[in-house]
């Protein structure tokens, strides 16, 4: 099946701690149907010092569940995904203004 978000889209959060926030998906992970929106849904995590980096207290975004994110369209408003056929190439278009993604 065809992905309707993927890495780069701009995206709009629908539920949860960061309601209508928008940010870009950094990953997507298909198989568990959530995605890494960058800057949104942070958690600490605490992590060990080490030669490389230093330890301590780091914000690390969270994955959220796909069915949560929509896609921002050129208005700058939520809008679903189809797919329609443009010559011989499948392409994503948004639903709301019919512009292709």
């Amino acid at each position: 099946m065809a992905a309707k978000l993927r890495k780069g889209d701009k995206v709009v959060v629908l539920t949860g701690k960061d309601k209508g926030k928008t940010g870009e998906i950094s990953s997507v992970d298909p198989k568990a149907g959530k995605a890494v929106v960058s800057g949104l849904n942070m958690a600490i995590r605490h992590t060990r010092q080490s030669q490389t980096s230093q330890g301590g207290r780091l914000p690390k975004a969270m994955p959220i569940n796909l069915s949560n994110l929509a896609i921002v369209d050129a208005n700058g408003k939520a809008t679903r995904v189809g797919f329609r056929m443009e010559g011989d190439q499948k392409v994503r278009f948004a639903k709301t203004t019919g512009d292709v993604i």
